[in-house]
C-alpha cells in the first residue's frame, strides 16, 4: 500500500499518544494522521496535585495544552471524541474507528494510547474541566483534616502540596505496604521517602488498609482497627487502564486479568498486525509512568514506518525503573535503578521537576 493513502489513527492524547501523533506525522509527510482525544487539550499529569491543590498558581492556563501547534505540516488533524468502538477489517488489514457521537474515522494503521480512568481529584472530566479543578481547590481550602488513601507517588506529591499550601492542617497517608510506594525500589529510596514526609508532619499509617471511602466527611475506619478523623477523604491510589472499548471489539482475549491490552514487543496486538497499543494501558511488566510512554511513542513511531515501507521492527527491550517524586515546591526525592539504586535529594528534585513540574518541557515537545 502507497504512504500516500495511508491512514494512521491514534487514540489517546496523553504524553504517549501525542507524542506518537506527532513523530508519525514528522517520519510519514504523506500520510495522513488523525489524532483523537476525549478532551481538546492534554493535560500535564505531573501538575496535577498542585493545580487542584493550590489556587497560587498558573497551571490552569499553563498545564492544559491545546493540540492546535502539535503538527507542524498540513497531514495532521486532531479529533475531539470518545472512542465507543473498533471494527476491524475481516481481512485484519486496517478497518473502522466508531466514536460515541457515530462518526467512523477509517484508518489502515491504528495505534491505541488510551490512557487510565483515575479517581479524586486526578479524575479530569471530559468537559469543564476548569470547574472541576476550582471544585477541588475549593474542598482542599476548606478541609482541616485530609486523609490520603494510598501510598505511591501521587499521594505523596498531594502531600506535600497540602504542606506547602498549609504546613498546620493535619495529613494522614494510609497505605497498604510497610513502606511507601511498591517493592519496585530499594528499602533505602522508600524509607526517605517516610521520613521526608514525617519531617513535614505528615502521619503514616502503614500496612494498613481503607476498604471503603466516606463521602460525608466522616471519620476513616481501616481494616486494622485504626479511626483517622477526617473531613476530606481523598482516593490516590493507582489508575485503572482505559480498555473497555478494546475487550468489547476485539474480544475480552486482547486484555489480561487487569484489563491491559496486551501486546507482543513490537507494541502490536497478537492477531492484529495493523493495531498497536502503547502506554499505561498496556501489559508490559514496568511501572506506568509518562517517560515509558514517551519511549513506547518512539519505537511505535519507527515501527508504523517500517510496516509501511515493509522493514523490520522495532522490539521494546523495557525500561530502567527511575522515579522523581516532588514534596512540594522546594523538594523530593529521585531514584535511578542504576548500580545500587542511585536515590537523590531536595536539590536534585526542586532543580529537575519540583518549580517547573516539568510544564515547560512539554509545553515545548506540543509547539508552545
Amino acid at each position: 500500500m502507497s504512504t500516500k493513502t495511508y491512514r494512521i489513527v491514534v487514540v489517546g492524547g496523553g504524553s504517549g499518544g501525542a507524542m506518537a501523533a506527532k513523530q508519525i506525522a514528522a517520519k510519514l509527510p504523506s500520510g495522513s494522521i488523525t489524532l483523537i482525544n476525549p478532551l481538546p487539550f492534554i493535560v500535564v499529569r505531573p501538575t496535577l496535585a498542585r493545580m487542584t491543590v493550590s489556587a497560587n498558581n498558573d497551571l490552569l492556563e499553563t498545564a492544559m495544552i491545546p493540540y492546535d501547534k502539535l503538527f507542524s505540516g498540513p497531514n495532521g488533524t486532531f479529533v475531539q471524541g470518545v472512542v465507543h468502538e473498533i471494527k476491524p477489517a475481516k481481512s485484519k488489514k486496517g478497518g473502522v474507528v466508531v466514536l460515541e457521537d457515530g462518526k467512523e474515522i477509517q484508518y489502515d494503521i491504528l495505534v491505541l494510547a488510551p490512557g487510565s480512568h483515575w479517581d479524586g481529584p486526578l479524575d479530569i472530566p471530559d468537559e469543564d474541566a476548569e470547574t472541576f479543578v476550582k471544585e477541588q481547590r475549593a474542598k482542599f481550602s476548606k478541609a482541616s483534616k485530609i486523609v490520603l488513601v494510598g501510598g505511591g507517588s501521587v499521594s505523596i506529591e498531594f502531600a506535600g502540596e497540602i504542606k506547602d499550601e498549609w504546613p498546620n492542617k493535619e495529613v494522614t497517608i494510609v497505605h497498604n505496604g510497610a513502606s511507601l510506594l511498591n517493592d519496585t525500589y530499594t528499602d533505602r529510596f522508600r524509607k526517605s521517602l517516610d521520613a521526608s514526609l514525617r519531617v513535614r508532619g505528615v502521619n503514616l499509617i502503614l500496612n494498613d488498609y481503607v476498604d471503603e471511602i466516606p463521602t460525608d466527611g466522616s471519620a476513616v475506619q481501616t481494616r486494622n482497627g485504626h479511626t483517622v478523623e477526617a473531613d476530606l477523604v481523598v482516593a490516590t491510589k493507582g489508575p485503572r487502564p482505559r480498555t473497555g472499548f478494546v475487550a468489547k471489539s476485539l474480544g475480552e482475549s486482547a486484555v489480561d486479568s487487569r484489563g491491559q491490552i496486551k501486546v507482543e514487543p513490537t507494541f502490536q496486538l497478537p492477531g492484529h498486525p495493523t493495531i498497536f497499543a502503547i502506554g499505561d494501558a498496556i501489559n508490559a511488566v514496568e511501572q506506568k509512568q509518562a517517560a515509558k510512554a514517551g519511549t513506547h511513542a518512539g519505537i511505535v513511531a519507527a515501527n508504523v514506518v517500517a510496516l509501511v515501507s515493509g522493514s523490520k521492527l522495532k522490539e521494546y527491550k523495557g525500561s530502567t525503573e527511575m522515579i522523581l517524586i516532588t514534596n512540594g515546591r522546594n523538594g523530593g526525592r529521585a531514584y535511578f535503578g542504576f548500580l545500587w539504586g542511585l536515590v537523590f535529594g531536595d536539590w536534585f528534585a526542586r532543580t529537575l521537576k519540583s518549580k517547573t513540574l516539568m510544564v515547560p518541557m512539554s509545553r515545548s515537545a506540543l509547539g508552545y
